[in-house]
């Protein structure tokens, strides 16, 4: 059966995305699922495939935020999934590989090919536009800025069917990202201190995290609205210009910060955080970097160390349960920080995200009016 509906495509590195009519030929195989998208957030990973040098095939539809509702199975239990279950999408992993089984999805061996670079080598792409070109693999195993998306059920995640399921996406990969990084990465608690670099999405969801796990926390950004929210989640706020910044940030954490997460790929902001660590002080990077990182003399001395974090190290199953436990306990306020725009201004979304005009845009598919789905065990 080929299902027919609306998706943002982007068809080449420089143009908007168009909206238009696409075609899922596939019905779930084993262990996939296809699922109504009821949001899906905008990620700067997103639309960083802008900036990929011609690595992402392109057209395709992009989108790895997605939060929805089970409409099909591939007809075996699909890792405990049923139709009717909601669900919260998030990357995509190979489940056999050395990490997958130490519980490490986030460093797989197929990372860069499942989630960045085309998909499953062994999966045909299976969108087409309205001229029947095919469209690229899917997305971090979602194509989500759609109203369908077909995924290999390990990506999802079951959620309660009470909670808002079109604000929950996020917490897919941006949320998910910078809480695990205080949570998992540095396992942060009572007396420690953390700096942040950069209050976007990922940066003020680590200082939600850390405010929820008794962290003192100096978020550091140039955007003064953006050190409100900081400040609001408990965070003290610190301008980027600062003379000083380095000492101003020991002086903050009583003679240093223990760890530091940025989320800005600034060399000379990576510098100052790590000579603002203490000794054996941890600085955790999130962001690509796309030029060499030069390290200032010293900066790495007594016994400081600096690692990449991907995902938060997080196996997804355990921790969007987490965060949405502490969110339901007013202890990691995600909401606060997304503006939802429907799937037709996908391009406004952008611009809001690329000017600093929103912290976390959400899209929302056009959902047609249908009879209510019977719950869990009705059916």
């Amino acid at each position: 059966m080929t299902r027919r509906f609306q998706a943002a495509v982007l068809r080449s590195y420089e143009d908007p995305f168009t909206v238009e009519e696409v075609a899922l030929s596939a019905e779930p195989a084993p262990g996939e699922i296809l699922v109504e998208i009821a949001g899906a957030g905008m990620c700067r990973t997103d639309l960083a495939v802008r900036r990929s040098a011609g690595r992402s095939p392109l057209p395709a539809v992009l989108g790895h935020e997605g939060a929805g509702v089970v409409v099909a199975t591939g007809g075996d239990p699909a890792d405990g999934l049923a139709v009717g279950d909601h669900a919260v999408l998030s990357f995509d992993s190979c489940g056999h590989c050395g990490n997958c089984r130490a519980a490490s999805p986030a460093y797989c061996d197929s990372f860069a090919s499942l989630n960045l670079f085309g998909g499953r080598e062994e999966e045909p792409p299976r969108l087409t536009d309205a001229t029947g070109k095919a469209l690229a693999p899917r997305w971090f195993g979602q194509s989500s800025f759609a109203a369908y998306a077909l995924v290999p059920a390990r990506n999802a995640v079951r959620v309660d069917p009470a909670l808002p399921l079109e604000l929950l996406g996020p917490l897919g990969c941006g949320f998910l990202t910078g809480a695990g990084a205080v949570l998992n990465t540095f396992a942060a608690g009572p007396g420690d201190t953390l700096v942040v670099l950069g209050a976007g999405a990922v940066g003020l969801a680590a200082v939600m995290a850390a405010t929820a796990a008794g962290t003192r926390t100096v978020a550091v950004d140039r955007h003064p609205e953006r050190l409100d929210l900081a400040e609001r989640f408990g965070a003290t706020p610190l301008a980027a210009g600062t003379r000083g910044l380095a000492e101003r940030i020991r002086r903050l954490t009583d003679g240093g910060a223990q760890y530091a997460l940025d989320t800005t790929a600034s060399a000379p902001l990576i510098n100052d955080a790590l000579r603002a660590l203490r000794p054996t002080g941890a600085l955790g990077l999130v962001a690509r970097l796309h030029t060499p990182l030069p390290l200032e003399p010293g900066t790495l001395d007594r016994g400081r160390s600096i690692r990449h974090i991907c995902e938060g190290d997080a196996v997804p199953g355990l921790l969007i349960p987490r965060l949405i436990g502490l969110w339901q306990a007013g202890r990691f306020p995600f909401d606060q920080l997304i503006r939802t725009y429907p799937l037709a201004d996908v391009n406004e979304a952008e611009r809001d995200c690329d000017g600093g005009r929103v912290v976390k845009p959400v899209l929302l598919p056009e959902r047609p009016e249908r009879p209510e789905r019977p719950e869990r065990g009705e059916r």
